[in-house]
């Protein structure tokens, strides 16, 4: 096997495939002349590869492939390259869900090869697909090799069976046929008695399981013993023949070692070897008078049970003719059953598509709402640009004022400056006019001072305008982001309001099939203890839907904190400017007490500008942000419910598949419990 493992490493290469690990090992671990790859899932590539392989293959004898699930394509390949094999006699493909193109390439197989003498089609369903079946069956009419057939578990019907006891009617070479577990019935097990006489070489036909009548029964039991003791009585004429032939071979070597010089021994011989015969005749003579008796008390039995059944026949062809009567009723029944089942099915088909409809109007409708919110949003948002764009000309003009404000108080240090100046000449000039000079400065100083009191109160009434008027514009634009807000989470919610009633809706809809289904499954309360393991499998499955179902209410969760945040974060937006209000003013109640620091105040002022500049361009990339996260996260929200939804189908479809194997095991579970060997 070591070179059988090579050639298929070689060809899975070739092929541009890599080679299986799990058929390696099993090719490594194989005896001699037997490969087992029983249970394992078998890839196109390498079904491609054995088949190549096989075609050439001359130590191999025994080829076990049971459940390894081949598909449709993957078995016509192994079984093409097992039509030029000549060395196979045991073949296993039990197991296999083979179906229409698989029952005609098993055709093929037994058209072509003629070394393969067992072989095992076990819980396939070949008899499912008639016209494939009966292709298979006109292939066993020609195969003289075959000896053991095995198809139990493959949905062979009446039709199918009426197929194949027309091939075993020309057979000769099938020994042993198993029928157990298909769908045969009374027409069937009919076919099968009639086909037996003229085949001579069944002696073994296994029908339990198929609702076959128990007279048909023993009539098959009678014809297979039948050919039991045709078969015996034949092996023993041979082993008689050969004998015969062994012992006239040794007097014909014993008479020709004989020589010339023994010539009395030559007389005496055959009077003895006549005496001997004679004795033989009449033990024969009373053996065969023994036989023919027996064979004859035989024969007056076999004619008594040929009266029997005669008998049985006719009640049997009134009772025919009674069923035939009923299924000619219970075919009418079952075309008004198939013809209400059909207008049921066009109501539901129409409910659905009703029901389809109506939801695709309403998830158009919210789709139109969400664009009109969108497009409300956008509104807002331009709203917020312009004003943001009139607090910018506010700031601006604000620091317009600022800087007049600053020149206002420069030019009037220049103006004290000179006046000292002007002074110091005076007090120079003339000592004499000190009182009149003093008089006149201090006249000049009080009305300079008032002045500037004046520009300054000025100043400061313009500057608390522009301040009220800021926080008039602020207060709109916190007002008009709480609008929009509010109006984004209205329509957030009115979208998961909508989606929570299509996901409801779907749910009862779900609900209604699930109790259809129930008050199927109460039919079948035989078939409970055997689908508690697959029940579990769908708990299982649910539990994994419910904690999807989880995850998205954490996601939910998440976006809501998310949304938490964002109003924090404009809380402390809101605060953080009261607080640079608050240093403004402060900043101002220092500017009129000391008019000497004001170049310090103004740096710090235009400081705490830009400070608040940046504050606002990091507060509006922080909404971004957040704005683009909650997008993130709907689309994500979206993925897990399609996720959710996509395992719902899955999760519904692996029902059917249950239930339709539920039901296949259900039909023969009944009379499976009789059968020891099952």
């Amino acid at each position: 096997m070591e070179e059988f493992r090579r050639s298929y490493s070689r060809l899975c290469k070739e092929s541009g495939a890599e080679p299986q690990e799990t058929v390696l090992q099993q090719l490594h671990e194989l005896p001699w002349g037997r490969m087992d790859l029983a249970t394992q899932s078998l890839t196109l590539d390498t079904c491609r590869a054995l088949g190549n392989l096989l075609q050439k293959e001359t130590q191999l004898t025994e080829l076990i492939l049971s459940d390894c699930m081949l598909s449709e394509e993957g078995a016509t390949l192994l079984l093409q390259g097992l039509c030029t094999n000549t060395v196979l006699r045991f073949l296993d493909l039990k197991g296999n869900n083979l179906q229409a193109t698989g029952a005609k390439t098993l055709g093929k197989l037994l058209r072509q090869n003629k070394s393969i003498q067992s072989l095992t089609l076990e819980w396939n369903n070949l008899g499912t697909w008639e016209d494939a079946f009966a292709t298979f069956c006109r292939a066993l009419v020609g195969n003289d090799a075959l000896r053991q057939l095995d198809l139990r578990n493959n949905q062979i019907s009446h039709q199918g069976t009426e197929e194949l006891a027309l091939a075993l009617k020309s057979n000769t070479g099938l020994q042993q046929l198993d029928l157990r577990w298909n769908n045969i019935g009374l027409l069937g097990g009919q076919a099968l008695v009639n086909c037996l006489p003229s085949n001579r070489t069944l002696r073994r036909l296994e029908l339990v399981g198929n609702n076959i009548p128990s007279d048909v029964l023993r009539a098959v039991e009678q014809a297979m013993v039948y050919n039991q003791d045709r078969e015996a009585t034949f092996r023993e004429n041979q082993a008689r023949i050969h004998v015969l032939s062994k012992e006239v071979q040794h007097l014909w070597e014993e008479k020709s070692k004989q020589g010339s010089g023994h010539l009395c021994s030559k007389f005496l011989d055959p009077v003895e070897t006549t005496d001997k015969q004679q004795e033989e005749m009449v033990q024969s003579s009373r053996t065969s008078t023994a036989r023919v008796g027996q064979l004859q008390e035989a024969l007056n039995e076999r004619h008594s049970i040929i009266n029997t059944l005669k008998a049985k026949l006719q009640m049997t062809e009134a009772a025919l003719a009674l069923s035939e009567q009923k299924a000619l009723d219970l075919r009418e029944l079952l075309t008004t059953t198939d013809q209400e089942h059909r207008s049921l099915v066009q109501k539901q088909a129409k409910d659905h598509r009703l029901e389809q409809q109506e939801a695709a109007e309403r998830e158009s409708k919210l789709l139109k709402d969400l664009i009109a919110a969108n497009e409300k949003n956008l509104l807002l948002r331009n709203q917020v640009d312009e004003l943001e764009q009139k607090v910018k000309s506010q700031q601006e003009q604000l620091f317009l004022t600022r800087e007049e404000l600053t020149n206002t108080s420069a030019e009037l240090k220049m103006r004290v400056v000179q006046a000292e100046e002007r002074l110091e000449l005076e007090k120079r000039r003339s000592r004499q006019s000190l009182e009149y000079l003093e008089q006149l400065r201090s006249k000049e100083v009080e009305h300079m001072t008032r002045h500037l009191e004046e520009n300054e109160r000025a100043m400061v009434e313009r500057i608390q305008r522009l301040e009220a008027a800021r926080l008039a514009l602020e207060e709109e634009l916190s007002r008009v982001k709480t609008v929009a807000l509010s109006e984004r989470i209205q329509a957030e919610e009115e979208l998961i309001k909508a989606k929570s009633q299509v996901r409801l809706e779907e749910q009862q809809h779900l609900a209604h099939l699930e109790e259809k289904l129930r008050l199927l499954a109460l039919a079948r309360d035989e078939a409970q203890s055997t689908c508690l393991q697959q029940r579990q499998m769908v708990a299982e499955a649910q539990t994994q839907a419910s904690q999807l179902g989880l995850q998205v209410e954490g996601l939910k969760r998440r976006l809501e904190k998310l949304q938490q945040e964002l109003s924090n974060k404009d809380q402390e937006k809101v605060a953080e400017v009261t607080r640079v209000r608050v240093e403004l003013q402060e900043q101002k109640g220092h500017l009129q007490a000391e008019l000497t620091a004001q170049e310090a105040l103004k740096e710090k002022m235009a400081a705490l500008e830009r400070q608040l500049k940046m504050m606002a361009n990091d507060h509006r990339e922080a909404l971004l942000d957040r704005e683009s996260e909650n997008a993130s996260l709907q689309e994500k929200l979206r993925l897990k419910e399609a996720e959710v939804a996509r395992i719902r189908d899955e999760e519904a479809q692996r029902a059917r598949f249950l239930q339709n194997a539920v039901l296949a095991y259900v039909q023969g579970s009944s009379l499976r419990a009789l059968n020891p060997q099952k």
